[in-house]
């Protein structure tokens, strides 16, 4: 984690691809820790806009546990979920591969339709959890 100020911690996770923008895999504050959205690019960098759509879903999903691990959380801290997807027909798949990843946890959680994501995947995932 690297300080930004007084309480904000910034968080880069090494065993996923650096974010190609002006902004953080997570940021730990107050109590919380936020994470970035998430697209379906693996630790090597492979973007799986081609993938079927669960696959692409647990890739996004797995990023977001990666980042709540070096943040020193877990899954069951969730306090937020909110997942972007391009078709709203994934919406029911994507209910299947987030139960069995989020198991008995069961945050809040939004799934907004819609047009197109970067790189053209189908779906992004942003998450808020408890810190510790």
């Amino acid at each position: 984690m690297s300080p930004q100020a007084d309480g904000i911690d910034a968080v880069n996770v090494a065993a996923l691809q650096p974010p190609r923008g002006h902004y953080s895999h997570g940021v730990r504050a107050g109590g919380f820790v936020f994470v970035s959205g998430q697209l379906p690019i693996t630790p090597e960098g492979e973007r799986l806009a081609g993938a079927p759509f669960a696959v692409q879903a647990k890739q996004a999903l797995d990023n977001v546990a990666t980042i709540l691990a070096a943040c020193g959380t877990r899954i069951d801290r969730l306090v937020q979920v909110r997942v972007y997807i391009t078709n709203v027909d994934d919406w029911g798949p994507f209910n299947e591969v987030y139960a069995a990843w989020a198991g008995e946890a069961k945050p809040a959680r939004a799934v907004v339709p819609v047009p197109a994501l970067s790189h053209g995947v189908a779906v992004e995932i942003e998450a808020t959890a408890l810190a510790g």
